[in-house]
């Protein structure tokens, strides 16, 4: 899947850098990239207002260096030569989320990300671009029977350190800043595209490789998203969450 979101940034940055500069067109650049992020929309039933087109564009010439959020690793399982899966524990910090409950996964995390785009680039207390972070995380959880998901989706955006002491406050009032505590996470990492379908795939599979435990919550899980769907194997983690100590 190729959704609207914190991995559509780096393919289009590449475009932009490759085309844009030649003819010095900012209105060509422009509707070039909302045409190219309108499809995208469009592959998962989400359509795409006309006044993202400057977000798109700030944010694709921003794309270059996106802040990490801070983690300390604690331990990392390797089998085969490869890390199989590792402990992670993130501080806390403060957060701009989204709630939404669409029908379609990809359209709660497509319609959440296109708020928190506005909100990053000027739709803030302090009027300017303020800077992406990575991973953008999706906070799911499986219905009862464990066979699906259910439709509300938490989309959330560290916000950059500079920021943390005073968050911009956002124009949107179904963005919240969320003062998230410490959290320490099992993770690992696949690749390709992330759907419902293989979003509870990947989660099946790594409770195959982690073995009965009861050490994580079962039920709530985090996709964190951190590449350009142009890129055919994608990275993207699944964490599970360690139950407080």
């Amino acid at each position: 899947m190729a959704r609207i979101g914190l991995e559509d940034l780096e393919g289009l940055g590449e475009e932009s850098a490759a085309g844009g500069g030649e003819d010095g067109d900012e209105e060509r650049e422009r509707a070039r990239l909302f045409a190219r992020w309108e499809a995208v929309a469009n592959t998962h039933r989400v359509s795409l207002p006309r006044d993202m087109a400057g977000p798109i564009l700030q944010m694709t010439r921003h794309s270059q260096a996106p802040e990490a959020v801070p983690f300390v690793t604690l331990s990392r399982q390797v089998k085969c030569e490869e890390a199989a899966y590792e402990e992670r524990r993130y501080p806390a910090g403060k957060w701009a989320c989204v709630t939404k409950g669409e029908p379609m996964y990809e359209q709660s995390i497509s319609m959440s990300f296109m708020k928190l785009m506005r909100y990053i680039c000027q739709d803030n207390s302090v009027g300017r671009y303020l800077g992406m972070t990575v991973p953008v995380l999706n906070e799911i959880h499986l219905t009862k029977e464990g066979t699906g998901l259910e439709r509300e989706v938490i989309t959330a955006y560290y916000l950059p350190g500079q920021f943390q002491q005073n968050p911009p406050v956002p124009t949107d009032p179904e963005i919240h800043i969320t003062e998230r505590s410490p959290l320490r996470v099992i993770t690992r990492v696949f690749y390709g595209v992330t759907t419902e379908e293989t979003i509870l795939r990947e989660i099946s599979l790594f409770w195959e490789l982690l073995g009965s435990t009861d050490s994580v919550l079962q039920g709530t899980y985090i996709v964190a998203a951190y590449q350009n769907p142009s890129v055919p194997r994608r990275r993207n983690e699944i964490w599970f969450i360690c139950r407080a100590e």
